[in-house]
């Protein structure tokens, strides 16, 4: 089977350790592709997006120009898949067809980085199938969320401001996007967060069913 193709586009805000992250990911999620890396947006031109497979978008912040915007939206409509994480629900805030790609946005996590919470993986879906729940201690996101999206794990919390709200947060979601499709994470704040064996293999299973000639599914 050829090889995908996976383009790591990397950077923005310095406190979420884009280049730590890149690194992450091109050691420990995509062993099925070749990769290249880059930390210019320009790379989200529809001419080059055109010959990958699968983007992994680590960004924080920062904004798109509407060619950028319109690279990815095409590509990704194409039949790029798009894999991401944590700090993507605050990248590119001006841009509503982000949001809408994305399916959620970042609007607080009460706490701080040192929150313990239970990540509980949703049943009946195949990227999710036989993993352990897990517990993290990190920063636990409040997201708005698309209702379109595939949620495929939670955590349990309050919402800000209603000590009487308590909601199931979505953690991870999926959602197909055109010829495309699309997975997000809220998990990421350090790479470290992300090193479980379930959230591992999710991701790694996440990057190859989001892949526009996906491998196979990795454990």
């Amino acid at each position: 089977m050829e090889r995908g193709r996976a383009l790591v586009l990397y950077g923005g805000w310095a406190e979420h350790e884009p280049e730590r992250s890149a690194r992450f990911a091109i050691d420990n999620v995509l062993g099925d592709f070749d990769v290249t890396s880059s930390q210019d947006l320009a790379t989200l031109d529809l001419r080059t997006l055109e010959r990958v497979d699968l983007l992994v978008l680590l960004w924080t912040f920062g904004e798109l120009t509407p060619a950028q915007e319109q690279g990815l939206i095409e590509a990704v409509g194409g039949g790029m898949g798009l894999l991401t994480w944590h700090g993507a629900t605050s990248a590119f805030l001006s841009s509503r067809a982000h949001k809408f790609l994305i399916g959620g946005q970042f609007v607080a996590h009460p706490g701080g980085d040192a929150v313990t919470y239970a990540v509980n993986f949703k049943a009946g879906d195949p990227l999710v199938e036989g993993l352990g729940d897990v517990t993290v201690t990190s920063e636990q996101y409040y997201v708005l969320v698309d209702p379109a999206v595939t949620v495929l794990a939670t955590t349990p919390m309050q919402a800000p401001g209603d000590e009487e709200a308590a909601v199931e947060m979505p953690v991870a979601w999926r959602r197909n996007w055109g010829a495309g499709r699309v997975f997000y994470c809220s998990l990421g704040h350090t790479p470290d967060t992300l090193g479980s064996p379930s959230v591992l293999s999710l991701l790694r299973r996440a990057a190859g069913w989001a892949g526009r000639r996906p491998p196979a599914i990795r454990t």
